[in-house]
């Protein structure tokens, strides 16, 4: 199995790293100091489950590594309409593309055959069809991460917690190909459940993403911070419930209650989200997939979603000012 990594940051080079170990021919496609520190020490994880330093090819080009079985997508979901140049290379036949996004994906309506939104493009996401252009949605195999991980200094993965990446195909059902790739990364020590239904999985991990990503950059708060604040949990409490009445409007059905999916939050404790350390490190916020995309579909079925979208024009008012802003 020939694997590349596209976008080898924190949890591409996490998952890099474990596929190595379990002998898959991994090459991870990265840039600048921690491309430099990975070609000249390998990928060094440091994890309460047990350090390892994994040394797979690491490289900028991917003309160097050419058609691989899988591309491991680590890039975040805005970055997707224009990493054609970078992803062509690497495509193959029969190459599957394995999205580690958060949100909901551009393939989300493909695959499900006799429902009334088969096909649909969800133009936050795939913005007159600029994503799926570049990322064809036959190739896409769904994947949920829960895991966190951050670059501790260039070529240093510091893995927090968590080891699961539940994959899915589109169309449902457990191909050949998602039952391959799933046992790669068990090999690699990672959990990886093949889902027949990997939309509910998605929904899962988007009530907590769909609430405390956007609240956390507005407020710089933790995740206990948030928790424990009792009008803000109750905001993020409306929000997830709100998201779950679209879920299920969509045709998903999410199989956890809001009061514990806010508990399993509050046990991470005083972690910062993604989208916290986006706006800390003056990075563009991942805004469209996480929370935008949500709105629309409140749009698409006629779900009421007040709270999700006062939210949604505050945060993204903040990206637009915070971006306005030269950073250090």
């Amino acid at each position: 199995m020939r694997v590349a990594v596209l976008g080898a940051g924190a949890i591409g080079a996490y998952v890099g790293a474990a596929l190595h170990r379990a002998g898959v021919d991994v090459h991870l496609i990265a840039r600048g100091p921690h491309l430099a520190a990975m070609r000249e020490r390998g990928v060094r994880v440091r994890s309460p489950r047990g350090d390892f330093t994994a040394r797979p090819h690491a490289t900028s080009d991917p003309r160097e590594v050419g058609p691989v079985d899988y591309v491991f997508l680590g890039l975040k979901a805005h970055s997707y309409p224009d990493c054609g140049p970078l992803l062509e290379p690497l495509l193959g036949r029969n190459t599957a593309l394995v999205a580690a996004q958060n949100g909901i994906p551009w393939w989300y309506f493909h695959g499900l055959a006799g429902h009334p939104l088969e096909g649909h493009r969800v133009e936050a996401v795939d913005p007159g069809g600029a994503t799926s252009r570049v990322l064809d949605v036959e190739r896409a195999i769904g994947c949920v991460v829960y895991c966190s991980t951050v670059i501790e200094e260039p070529g240093v993965i510091r893995h927090l917690e968590g080891t699961r990446f539940s994959l899915g195909e589109p169309g449902g059902g457990c191909s050949a190909r998602c039952a391959a790739f799933a046992d790669a990364l068990i090999a690699g020590g990672l959990k990886a459940p093949v889902e027949l239904r990997v939309r509910d999985d998605i929904w899962v991990k988007l009530m907590g993403n769909v609430a405390f990503n956007p609240l956390s950059a507005l407020t710089r708060a933790t995740m206990a911070q948030m928790c424990e604040h009792d009008e803000t949990r109750a905001l993020v409490a409306a929000m997830m419930t709100e998201t779950l009445a679209i879920a299920r409007a969509a045709g998903a059905d999410p199989q956890v209650s809001v009061e514990k999916r806010i508990d399993g939050a509050w046990r991470v404790g005083h972690h910062k989200t993604s989208m916290l350390q986006d706006l800390e490190a003056g990075k563009p916020l991942e805004i469209d997939a996480i929370i935008g995309a949500v709105v629309e579909l409140a749009d698409l079925t006629g779900t009421a979603a007040p709270a999700l979208r006062h939210v949604h024009a505050a945060v993204r008012l903040l990206d637009r000012t915070a971006s306005a802003v030269p950073v250090g």
